[in-house]
């Protein structure tokens, strides 16, 4: 290990409290008209691998939107990993309909385990790896606006490093800290523990929060950021991909025009 793997990998991931969502909904939102990106556009080493498309999910698009200002962290994280270390986003900006299906899928999944389960506990324990779908200007499900991200981490072949679980496997040991709780870790966990480490600690660097009980999902700019981040808002409310690229076409037919009359 490299001394400079060996410094940004030798503190903890401290145990931190899932959100109380009903006091992180009433954080105001300032709003801002920043336009989401599409993440093909970065350069290596950032790889874009938009999974839910990949998988074939109702709604999912084939490609990895964020807002420009969490386009330019993860630039920032993926130019200071270790020398031929890579980052790979997963997802970024989600359609409702996507969160929604995503949402169903896992309640169901654990009523079909846990029938006996209350509505309440169920929704607490589907909500701990699943937001509920909202577009609630005041408060959107985070995905929807832009400002969540999923990555992970990947080697100089351009594989994902070993995390312990699988993106979007709802188990305890998908809870960030997990492995820092182990008494007497494996060879193999002790990997799992400094990648997570090294993951969790290039993203914080560059601004982003850590949602505890997913390894994988960064914030910056959202409720969520704002909550573990300590401000008193957040920037970004919903935003609609639609509207975007039109401001986009927009934009170039007038470059277009401006260009013709030169």
């Amino acid at each position: 290990m490299t001394d400079y793997l060996s410094r940004l990998t030798a503190v903890p991931i401290p145990e931190t409290p899932g959100p109380d969502w009903p006091v992180l909904s009433r954080i105001p939102i300032e709003g801002s008209d920043e336009p989401l990106i599409p993440l093909s556009l970065a350069p290596a080493p950032i790889k874009v691998f938009p999974v839910y498309a990949k998988q074939g999910l109702p709604g999912a698009i084939n490609e990895c939107y964020v807002r420009e200002g969490v386009y330019r962290r993860l630039l920032e994280v993926a130019r200071a990993l270790p020398e031929g270390m890579g980052l790979i986003i997963l997802d970024g900006w989600r359609p409702w309909r996507v969160q929604q299906y995503l949402f169903d899928t896992l309640q169901e999944a654990i009523r079909g385990r846990h029938p006996e389960l209350a509505e309440e506990e169920l929704l607490t324990r589907t909500r701990e790896f699943v937001s509920v779908p909202s577009d609630d200007p005041a408060a959107p499900s985070p995905h929807l606006t832009g400002g969540a991200v999923d990555v992970t981490l990947s080697d100089g072949d351009g594989l994902p490093l070993d995390m312990g679980t699988l993106f979007d496997e709802a188990v305890p040991a998908s809870h960030t800290a997990y492995y820092e709780t182990l008494e007497k870790p494996t060879e193999r966990q002790r990997r799992v523990r400094v990648n997570r480490r090294l993951l969790y600690t290039m993203m914080r660097k560059a601004g982003f929060t850590n949602l505890p009980s997913e390894w994988w999902h960064f914030d910056a700019g959202d409720q969520l950021w704002a909550h573990y981040g300590q401000h008193d808002r957040a920037i970004y409310g919903p935003a609609e991909l639609e509207t975007v690229e039109s401001r986009w076409r927009k934009q170039l037919w007038e470059t277009r025009d401006s260009v013709a009359r030169s």
